[in-house]
């Protein structure tokens, strides 16, 4: 009988996207370039002026680290192969042969899909209804390569 006049908690208030200097999710990334596909868990921080990125594998085994901060952008893979650029995109490029569009990665994730780096950006859902409500599923598209990012809990937003 005291279900029914359960409420759930309400959430802290959050200051508004363009606002937030300081981040943290977990979700889960698929990326699709042409015919070749990965999935990996995504655990992410972000601080103004420094991001740090753990990608695993859906059983929890480290895939790669990437990390952004004043010095540059650095990815360090399973096997400890290590790559190093000025930026994120230039990294990317490297690495996989086309830019990511990592360098505004703290805006579009928040949901200002304005600037994308020439990239396509879709919201396609957000956690509720709210104003404030943060995205959850993100997608991005350019040429032949598809992105899917599932942020399935915001941490901490600052």
């Amino acid at each position: 009988m005291l279900s029914g006049c359960a409420t759930t908690p309400e959430s802290p208030a959050r200051p508004p996207a363009g606002e937030i200097a300081q981040f943290a999710f977990v979700g889960r990334i698929a990326v699709r370039h042409g015919d070749v596909r990965h999935n990996a868990k995504v655990d992410w921080h972000h601080e103004t002026g420094r991001d740090a990125v753990l990608l695993t594998t859906p059983f929890g085994q480290g895939v790669a680290e990437l990390t952004r901060d004043a010095t540059g952008a650095r990815l360090v893979l399973a096997d400890q192969r290590r790559f190093a650029a000025g930026d994120w995109s230039t990294l990317s490029q490297q690495v996989f042969g086309f830019p990511l569009p990592l360098g505004t990665s703290a805006r579009w994730l928040l949901g200002d899909i304005a600037e994308t780096e020439g990239w396509r950006v879709t919201i396609v859902e957000h956690e509720s209804a709210a104003a404030d409500a943060l995205p959850t599923v993100i997608e991005l598209e350019r040429d032949d390569i598809f992105v899917r990012l599932k942020i399935d809990e915001w941490l901490e937003v600052r």
